[in-house]
């Protein structure tokens, strides 16, 4: 079952850059936006070094500012980044992520000081 997300429509970008304000949720959108596949992963595949309630408090804030889909299923919570509606609302924010968040385009770390091509 899925979790309620806003219609893209109503996606506010103030509530998105407030949950993108926090840095543990920046990684895991840029983690999802490094991956290749676009596919679907379980919460628990993310390293989160914080009590089981603050991880459900940091999913809901992706969630209802409308970042992410959630859905249970049996006894764990599958998310998946609304990639291709947030490119046709906002281009080009989840690249902008992705690089703060200091991750290159595969999805590889990179250093602070790494050079960008710009």
């Amino acid at each position: 079952m899925d979790l309620p997300v806003p219609p893209m429509a109503e996606v506010d970008l103030g509530q998105v850059f407030r949950a993108l304000a926090d840095p543990l949720r920046r990684a895991v959108i840029a983690e999802l936006a490094a991956d290749p596949a676009e596919g679907e992963r379980a919460c628990s595949s993310f390293s989160m070094p914080v009590a089981k309630s603050t991880k459900t408090h940091h999913w809901r804030a992706l969630r209802e500012a409308g970042l992410i889909v959630q859905r249970d299923a049996g006894n764990g919570t599958f998310v998946c980044l609304r990639r291709a509606e947030f490119e046709q609302r906002f281009p080009g924010l989840l690249d902008v992520v992705q690089k703060l968040a200091g991750t290159d385009d595969v999805g590889h770390r990179v250093g602070p000081a790494a050079p960008t091509a710009e």
